[in-house]
């Protein structure tokens, strides 16, 4: 009989979630809205009424051996998720212990970004390395830090914050509370705050200035410097040296032996990338130089979605 596992990703805005065998295969997805359900117990439901659809459509020479979920401030340790910032139900959500109620099935929960550095060692780029970096670049930064073949939990589930490192003291505003935060710069969100901030202190022409603020997006910043505007070419400039100054800092630490990128802001490529691995070798240490690989993310669209479903090979390997 065929193993077969659960993937579940739980974003802002959709949830996705799938069914997935040993070798990365979806063989059964969907998603539904995420903030639409008032209780957690009816999103709950929902999305296990989806599953069992797909399970009895797939066959009986399956055997599902768990699920795994990518959920904003989800701890490995508690199986909870926990005072997530841009979830409509507040507070400590018993996430495993519902998910239970309806499989019968170990469920394992961690955060997006660690989801996807388990996906990469499972099923990508990363499969024969024992120490690397997955940085997503969304709407926020995340990250999920390997080292010697384990994930970086820390004490209490939550350690890997890569996106809340402070890069400016008394910056710019972040939703966890604090200034100068990195993913407020380093972000689909934080390109587009530094596009503004430098259409205010700069007098050059730009295609951007006609663009209101709140239909301007990361995608219109990234054609602007396609066709050469100015300002949209020194914003990736901005954010390519922040994260670059950024991988330097955490390399010293963690002495990975590559940095992954995923995510949306990572697929504007070269405009973002040549930036910063230009910076990532001018503030590395120098021990370090020339040594750490930056590479794009190997998995498809669906990293997250086949990351989560990974957190269950990765535990039967164990």
């Amino acid at each position: 009989m065929n193993k077969i596992a659960i993937g579940i990703d739980i974003g802002g805005t959709n949830t996705a979630f799938g069914i997935v065998d040993q070798n990365g295969n979806i063989i059964f997805q969907n998603s539904i809205p995420t903030q639409e359900r008032e209780n957690i117990e009816d999103y709950i439901s929902d999305i296990s009424n989806e599953l069992k659809i797909g399970l009895s459509s797939i066959g009986d020479d399956f055997e599902l051996i768990g699920i795994g979920v990518g959920a904003p401030n989800g701890n490995y340790y508690t199986g909870c998720i926990e005072q997530a910032a841009n979830l409509r139900w507040k507070g400590r959500i018993e996430l495993s212990k519902l998910l239970k109620q309806h499989f019968k099935v170990p469920v394992i929960i961690t955060n997006d970004a660690n989801a996807a550095a388990i996906g990469e060692m499972i099923y990508g780029g990363a499969k024969n390395m024992k120490d690397f970096i997955v940085i997503t670049l969304g709407t926020g930064l995340g990250s999920g830090i390997v080292i010697n073949g384990n994930l970086l939990y820390g004490s209490d589930g939550f350690a890997g914050e890569l996106g809340h490192i402070i890069v400016e003291p008394r910056g710019r505003k972040c939703n966890c509370g604090r200034m100068g935060c990195l993913e407020t710069y380093v972000s689909a969100t934080g390109l587009v705050r530094t596009v503004y901030e430098l259409l205010a202190s700069e007098v050059k022409p730009s295609k951007l200035r006609d663009i209101p603020f709140t239909k301007l997006t990361s995608k219109d910043v990234a054609i602007a410097a396609q066709n050469g505007d100015e300002i949209a070419l020194e914003t990736f400039r901005v954010t390519g040296e922040k994260l670059g100054q950024a991988i330097a800092d955490i390399s010293a630490i963690t002495s990975p032996e590559a940095i992954f990128l995923f995510g949306g802001l990572a697929n504007a490529g070269k405009l973002l990338i040549d930036y910063v691995e230009y910076y990532k070798e001018e503030y590395m240490l120098s021990i370090f130089k020339n040594k750490i690989k930056l590479l794009p993310s190997e998995l498809s669209e669906d990293a997250a979605l086949l990351g989560a479903s990974a957190l269950i090979w990765s535990e039967q390997e164990k």
